[in-house]
């Protein structure tokens, strides 16, 4: 459920009629599991995709554009090539009252602006997979820095995570691999653990267990705790104790951050590359 400025909590899109999702992939359909879950009426939804399949909430998608008065909401789910054919269809049936919310990576506010002239204010999304679990961080930017449009997307994404507003669009580049890609890098480091484990001798699909449960709970310990990460982990480090051992071969000659460091420069670097691509 959404809260409510009273305290109490509202149901997710109550203020909305009608929401439109173009395209409902794998991020798509993840927000739109967790709006019903949330509480949010699926007659309130109409879904666009080119081929018809079956949705949460009971949906079944349609291939073409519905007539009548133009959605509130419509959120662009599908893969950034196809912004320009889907605005050749959409852009027409929007207005000034309909919002147009972008998980498109790579596209940039004045691109989507060109692609939907009419629309209301147009809004950058990124958000991760953890939006299943409530847990993603809910990256986001408009065009104008409007304080009801923040909280109106604030009470309409905050039950799928954090909202974050960013202070200018130059930083989507890095969130989006910081925080869209994140959860892959993280995936690995977990395996990478287990893994590591088992070559060292313990049961595989423990090791996997163990390394999963452990983050997990490193990761609620970090979030709770009002000292930084960095501090954290020297507080956990006895001196020369077991996990100060293990800290020194990550620490050393600054090798971890330097990893990590041309990790995210990489999907930083790509998802500028996306951007430019998207205004050839």
């Amino acid at each position: 459920m959404g809260e409510a400025q009273n305290g109490e909590y509202s149901v997710i899109g109550e203020s909305l009629n009608s929401i439109w999702f173009v395209g409902c992939g794998n991020m798509g359909g993840a927000i739109l599991q967790a709006w019903f879950d949330q509480g949010l009426d699926p007659a309130k939804v109409t879904v666009i995709k080119p081929h018809v399949s079956k949705l949460p909430g009971g949906l079944q998608s349609q291939t073409d554009y519905p007539e009548g008065p133009s959605p509130d909401l419509v959120l662009l789910a599908m893969k950034p090539y196809q912004l320009n054919d889907v605005a050749a269809e959409l852009a027409p049936r929007v207005s000034d009252n309909s919002r147009i919310v972008s998980v498109l990576a790579g596209t940039e506010l004045g691109i989507l602006r060109k692609a939907f002239p009419k629309a209301g204010e147009v809004i950058r999304l990124m958000p991760n997979m953890a939006v299943t679990v409530a847990k993603s961080p809910m990256i986001l930017i408009s065009e104008t820095d409007d304080a009801d449009l923040k909280n109106q997307m604030n009470e309409l994404f905050s039950p799928l995570g954090k909202p974050e507003w960013l202070e200018n669009e130059g930083q989507m580049h890095i969130a989006t691999a910081l925080s869209g890609s994140g959860p892959a890098f993280v995936f690995r480091f977990i395996d990478a653990l287990a893994v590591s484990a088992a070559g060292l001798g313990m049961d595989k699909e423990q090791a996997a267990r163990l390394a999963v449960a452990m983050v997990d709970g490193a990761a609620t310990l970090a979030a709770a705790s009002d000292v930084s990460p960095g501090p954290l982990a020297d507080q956990v480090a006895s001196p020369n104790g077991v996990t100060r051992k293990g800290l020194d071969v990550l620490d050393a000659d600054g090798r971890v951050n330097a990893l990590l460091h041309d990790v995210l420069k990489a999907a930083m670097e790509r998802n500028r590359e996306m951007a430019e691509e998207a205004k050839a």
